[in-house]
């Protein structure tokens, strides 16, 4: 559980060191997401680090080549096999993006929302995120109660939830010791038209 406590009387000097050490943070915080990224994707992390060697090493007309190479790779690998191009690529980074976007990067202030925080001499507790897994029409997203919250606190806020996290719908089970399972769903699977095969005048004929 996170806990986090605001300050309200700061010298201008603490609040401008404060500043810089955040500055600083959410810089190697972005580098080691870049280089995180960098390994999950490598078809397309390495093109773009050849591309820059070979600007750097060779000539920036190299570069192009290998950046116009790696973009036909990638749209000749998307119509040749387009399962594993969106099981590999496009997938995952949906899924991770979805992740961060939905869930991770306003958690505490929709929890807060919610009223499904507890504030305690001045800090405020945040039940805690375990896992999101993104699916077509609907996530799953695991969470660990607060010490004296059940299943209730968060059953009972189901359509504020959905509504926060703008689901049309949400359900809430529990999983686990101290842990509810959130399933948002995004949208209808039986939504989508569905092309059916083609009847010929033969078949016609013989079903007569």
């Amino acid at each position: 559980m996170a806990a986090k406590t605001i300050d309200t009387h700061k010298e201008p000097a603490e609040a401008v060191l404060e500043a810089l050490v955040k500055l600083v943070w959410l810089t190697l915080k972005a580098a080691v997401v870049v280089l995180w990224w960098s390994v999950l994707f490598p078809m397309v992390s390495i093109p773009v680090v050849g591309a820059l060697a070979a600007g750097l090493f060779i000539g920036w007309p190299w570069a192009v080549v290998v950046v116009g190479v790696s973009i036909a790779g990638m749209v000749l690998w998307r119509a040749k096999h387009p399962e594993t191009f969106e099981r590999w690529l496009t997938g995952r980074a949906r899924a991770r993006f979805l992740r961060w976007w939905r869930y991770r990067l306003r958690w505490d202030k929709r929890l807060e929302s919610c009223k499904l925080t507890v504030r305690v001499d001045g800090s405020t507790f945040v039940p805690r995120l375990l896992m999101a897994e993104i699916g077509d029409c609907m996530d799953w997203v695991r969470v660990k109660m607060l010490p004296g919250q059940c299943p209730a606190d968060y059953e009972n806020r189901v359509e504020r939830l959905a509504h926060t996290f703008e689901a049309p719908e949400c359900r809430a089970n529990i999983v686990g010791p101290g842990v509810v399972e959130l399933v948002f769903r995004y949208t209808d699977s039986l939504a989508d038209p569905v092309d059916l095969p083609r009847i010929d005048s033969r078949f016609r004929k013989d079903a007569a």
